[in-house]
Formats: structure tokens, sequence, C-alpha cells
């Protein structure tokens, strides 16, 4: 009791930063055990028992909320948003298991050029000219570390990456959408039914059954990627989003480590090159949307003070 109340006394910000650095370790070990797993199991089949393990965790909450956990307004995006979510993991995870880890992660950062993007057409949200310069410089790097060969064409795998990372942007902002309308337990309730219901065709199809060492992976990677979002969640209940996310590109540090630790991989100089013009401009983006919806909220005080 005294070390949570010790725990609780802590900043918001230094408590969030902790959580979030937490989240990008347990992600990176997350993608390197599909990594592994991915050698000899077909990426379906590691979905879908990453899914059924995660559903069993969830599922007395749905049970416990229905038919309220099944009630929603939007339909159309609830399965738009779950398909989303399938073509990003099965994209980005196959991309993680061809790619060396630190290509993947970089290139997994221009999510949130994706997410600036979507957010125009789907949130109604206005991007002015520097923020805008921003997401091309990013798109800049992500190409420099799509394309590891240098004579012009883009790695498939790598061109999968980038694709999946349209995907989870894609996802993020639909989510944004939701929440005006559906609540977090419907949100969650689709989400853990609809991918494992998509899923199970394609995982039957390739189908083998794992060895003792395969199955620990699997209960591993299921275990980590709960633990991971848990993790997410207590960071940005936390602190401000604006100063943890910044944090998350920790992950590339994690991926060279364990990618040279592990499978002994050494990113080549143009990963370094295109991370740190991919940080630099989402961190500006990041950072200049904080500051849009900071004057946004001081605009709406000022004019309540006003009435």
């Amino acid at each position: 009791m005294r070390q949570v109340r010790w725990w609780e006394s802590l900043p918001g910000s230094l408590r969030g930063t902790v959580w979030i650095l937490i989240a990008g370790a347990l992600y990176t070990i997350m993608i390197t055990l599909i990594k592994l797993a991915g050698q000899t199991i077909h990426i379906t089949e590691i979905l879908l028992v990453r899914q059924a393990l995660m559903m069993l965790l969830v599922s007395p909450v749905i049970i416990s909320n229905f038919p309220a956990s099944l009630q929603t307004s939007r339909l159309d995006l609830q399965i738009t948003r779950v398909i989303c979510a399938i073509s990003a993991m099965l994209l980005g995870f196959t991309a993680v298991v061809h790619l060396p880890l630190a290509d993947v992660t970089t290139i997994g950062f221009g999510k949130a050029f994706f997410v600036s993007i979507a957010a125009i057409f789907i949130l109604a949200e206005t991007v002015g000219l520097k923020r805008w310069l921003a997401i091309l410089v990013g798109f800049v790097g992500v190409i420099i570390v799509a394309q590891p060969s240098g004579y012009g064409a883009i790695n498939m795998y790598g061109l999968m990456a980038i694709v999946g990372s349209l995907f989870a942007g894609l996802t993020t902002v639909i989510i944004r959408k939701l929440t005006r309308t559906d609540k977090p337990i419907t949100i969650l309730s689709y989400q853990a039914i609809g991918v494992g219901l998509f899923m199970t065709p394609p995982a039957i199809w390739y189908w083998k059954t794992p060895n003792a060492f395969e199955t620990s992976l699997l209960l591993a990677i299921g275990a980590v990627s709960v633990a991971t979002q848990l993790a997410n969640i207590h960071a940005y209940r936390a602190g401000e989003a604006s100063a943890i996310a910044p944090l998350e590109y920790m992950r590339l540090l994690y991926a060279t480590i364990l990618g040279l630790v592990i499978f002994g991989e050494w990113p080549d100089m143009n990963v370094f090159f295109g991370a740190a013009i991919i940080i630099g401009a989402a961190v500006y983006t990041i950072r200049r949307e904080a500051d849009a919806k900071t004057g946004h909220l001081s605009l709406n005080k000022e004019k309540a003070g006003k009435l």
C-alpha cells in the first residue's frame, strides 16, 4: 500500500513517462516474439491465437455489459475499423517477420503522419502549411528507410510496413470518431469479436499444430500484447499526450538492441538517417497538434467568459 501511495504521489508526467517507456519495451518484445514465431508459423495463426488470448481476458467485461456492449449507432464505422485493424496487423506483422526490427519499427512511426491526413477527411480537422510540410518531410524519411537496396525500388516488405502504418492510422482516427457516439466497451467488443471472426478461416487454412516451443511463443505473444495495451492506457491516463507521445520513439533503441542481440541485425545508415527525419517531423507534428488544441480550448474559455 505504501508503495502504491508513493507512486500515486508522483507527478502525472513522470508516471506517464515511466509507463510509456515500459509500453515501448513491451511492444518491442512482442514484435520480437512474433518475428521468432513467424519463422515456422503462418502469421494468420499467430494473430488468431493472440486474439483468442486477448478475448479470454476481455470476455468477462463484454458479457457483464451485454447487450449494451454490442449496441452501436455506427455499425458501418465499427466494421470499417475492424477491417482496418486486421489489415494493419496482417501487413505490419508480416513485415516484422521479414524485415530487421529497427527497419519495421522506424517505418511504423509513419503512422503519425497518416493519422494527421486521415483526421482531415474523417474528423474534419484542419492542417496548416507547416504541418503539411512536416508530414511531407516525414514521408521522405519513411521512403528512405523502406528502400534499403538504394536502387530506387521500395522493398516489398517495406511497402507492406508502410501500408500497414496507413491502416493503423485509419484505425486510430476511426476510433476517435467512434468515441463521439459509442461507449469504449462497445469499441472494445467489436474489435475483440470482429478480428477473431475474420481471422478464423485463414488461420484454419494455414494451421500448423505448434510444438512446445512454438506454443510458449504464442502464449507469450498474447500475454505481452495485453500488457502493452494496459501500459499504454496507464501512460496516457497519467500524463499529457503531447509530452508522452515523443517518448514512443524510444522503441527504435529497443528494437536496435533486440535485433542485434537475438537476430544479429545491425541497421544500415539509411535507417538511422530516415529515423532522424521521421522522428523530427513527427515530434513537430505532435507539438503543433497540441498547440492547436490548447489554442482552441483557450478561445472557447474566452468566449465562455464573455457570455
